[in-house]
């Protein structure tokens, strides 16, 4: 049996070898993406690099990233979908490219030293060409050349073959995917097809050759990158023998949990054990990386997966609170790589938050139960008095044959707040959507805006999150009290006086410790690689950041303004403002 740790670390050190600097995972918060609320892929946090901007550690990377995929809740509950995963990568920036690739992935698959797998039970595809772009012949001809069977290399369209952008627009470009055999040995095709569900895909190698514009061209990149993901659980499941992912070591113990909870085999409850399982996992991630329930964005996200996990406890006939129990079996797992699961607060909001539901579901059910057919109010009340979430009014009724009018539901709840619809679907207006001009000025001024926070309100103030584009920022900081007028005016003349300074914006590599010792603003609990950019503004602001800047505050047009300052969440405040 290869284990989760030796997979991980076989793979780390293969690319260590290579000469890759091995990077920590990044928060599952986006740093500088506004077009998704969580990171859904390895290369999503090198964007900026993938882009041409110089990574510290150079241009060949490997790591293990935590993920989360929104779009795949509702698949959550078969033998494969997960909300949390971790991706293994490995990055050339603009360094080597396709045959380099495509080689190290055989080698570490095949090669008695690392992987070691029977190469007759490897097949894999490539992109076979469009509008947008050609035939991908030079992957093909490599795999000729490696001495995969002519058979064993599909040539697929885009919808399989084809990966990115990460958001509406960004680097992307063919990918070339390999398969692997989980069948008898004695039946392996002599022809990949990927309609088989023997064939699971454990590998895939992107050649970032495009940047898909705003426009929705595709536009050669100066830089040619390679960006490889490989899932870590889809992989242990097939190199172990499993067709179900929850059987893995990354599952099973929590698994079992639930069998001890529930009284129930997980024979008898598949689905409802997996969602039980894979949601509180990714909850306690996304908790970890500083989200809070909330009824908006990425703590509309976590709420929703919380409540979805409880009510599946409901239906396993669960009677007393349990996803604090879940939660201590996935931190047992995990804390070694990720020692940021252990933090307590995880465990005291996933326990508020399942009080705080248990209170009504069972109410909420019955009401439910009531109804015959559904409109918007009804949908809305179920939400605003039980606190369903309206994909688990839809999740209900579907099992009833029933619809739900998301839209009636919409308007309805538009009368007493906005709702963030696009929040559900893992997507959202504004951030730091681009980095044009008045997007990277904008970013500036967050900086000046923290550093005014925390002179104003103290040391005990740290960002939590930030959404930046050409009009405004959106700032969440840690603080547990309003804000009072002289507070923001404070702020205000702070960031105004730092803009006309007229003051050069410095950019410098260094340690995390010597950031530290600098008096650089970042979470330093937080994991870093070995060497950090660290942006000074003059005295008025030090902070770890990844870009990007201004080069000089004279290059900020107008004058800094607080439009509004409000509760995010728990222990979290949220400003919106804007130079003008």
């Amino acid at each position: 049996m290869l284990t989760a740790k030796q997979l991980r670390q076989k793979y780390l050190d293969f690319f260590k070898n290579k000469e890759h600097a091995i990077i920590p995972s990044a928060s599952l918060v986006p740093e500088n993406d506004p077009t998704t609320l969580f990171i859904n892929s390895g290369m999503h946090p090198l964007v900026p690099y993938l882009m041409g901007e110089k990574h510290p550690l150079g241009k060949r990377l490997t790591d293990a990233q935590k993920c989360i995929r929104t779009g795949d809740i509702n698949e959550v509950g078969d033998a494969t979908h997960h909300t949390f995963f971790e991706m293994l990568g490995n990055w050339s920036l603009g360094d080597y490219f396709k045959k380099e690739a495509i080689s190290w992935s055989w080698e570490f698959l095949t090669s008695s030293e690392w992987l070691g797998l029977d190469k007759k039970r490897l097949a894999c595809s490539v992109f076979e060409g469009d509008a947008d772009a050609s035939f991908d012949d030079e992957a093909y001809n490599i795999w000729l050349k490696i001495g995969m069977p002519e058979k064993k290399i599909a040539k697929l369209p885009k919808k399989n073959n084809w990966w990115g952008p990460a958001g509406i627009t960004g680097p992307c470009g063919p990918d070339s995917e390999m398969f692997y055999w989980v069948g008898d040995l004695d039946k392996v095709p002599c022809s990949f097809n990927d309609d088989n569900d023997l064939w699971v895909e454990i590998w895939n190698d992107v050649f970032m050759e495009f940047n898909k514009n705003e426009k929705g061209a595709y536009e050669k990149l100066t830089a040619q990158n390679v960006d490889t993901g490989m899932g870590m659980e889809r992989v242990l499941a097939a190199l172990n023998g499993f067709d179900d992912n929850y059987r893995t070591e990354l599952f099973w113990p929590i698994i079992k949990k639930i069998e001890e909870l529930s009284q129930i085999k997980y024979e008898e409850r598949k689905k409802s054990f997996r969602i039980i399982a894979d949601h509180i996992k990714a909850s306690v991630f996304i908790i970890a990386d500083g989200v809070n329930p909330s009824n908006t964005e990425r703590g509309y996200i976590l709420r929703r997966l919380i409540r979805r996990a409880i009510r599946q406890g409901h239906i396993l006939n669960i009677k007393n609170n349990f996803t604090v129990e879940i939660a201590k079996i996935v931190q047992e797992i995990y804390s070694e790589i990720y020692p940021e699961v252990l933090q307590g607060r995880i465990l005291f909001e996933l326990q508020k938050e399942e009080e705080k539901f248990r209170k009504t579901l069972e109410n909420g059910l019955r009401e439910f139960e009531k109804y015959g057919k559904f409109n918007g109010k009804i949908a809305f009340d179920l939400y605003q008095t039980y606190g369903f979430p309206i994909e688990l009014t839809k999740e209900l009724a579907k099992e009833k044959d029933l619809i739900v009018n998301e839209d009636e539901f919409n308007e309805e709840f538009k009368k007493h707040q906005e709702l963030s619809r696009t929040a559900s679907a893992g997507m959202f207006k504004g951030g730091l959507s681009d980095t044009k001009e008045k997007t990277t000025e904008l970013h500036t001024v967050a900086h000046l805006m923290l550093a005014g926070l925390r002179k104003v309100l103290g040391e005990n103030v740290h960002q939590k999150g930030s959404n930046i584009n050409g009009e405004r920022i959106r700032f969440d900081f840690s603080h547990s009290e309003k804000m009072t007028d002289e507070q923001k005016k404070a702020v205000e003349v702070f960031v105004n006086e730092a803009i006309e300074s007229k003051t050069e914006v410095m950019m410098a590599e260094m340690t995390p410790e010597e950031a530290k010792k600098y008096g650089a603003e970042g979470e330093f609990g937080h994991k870093y690689g070995d060497l950090v950019k660290v942006y000074s503004i003059g005295n008025y602001s030090k902070e770890i950041c990844g870009g990007p800047h201004i080069k000089n505050t004279s290059e900020i047009k107008g004058k800094f303004r607080i439009q509004k300052e409000e509760s995010s969440s728990s222990g979290v405040r949220r400003i919106k403002a804007v130079v003008e």
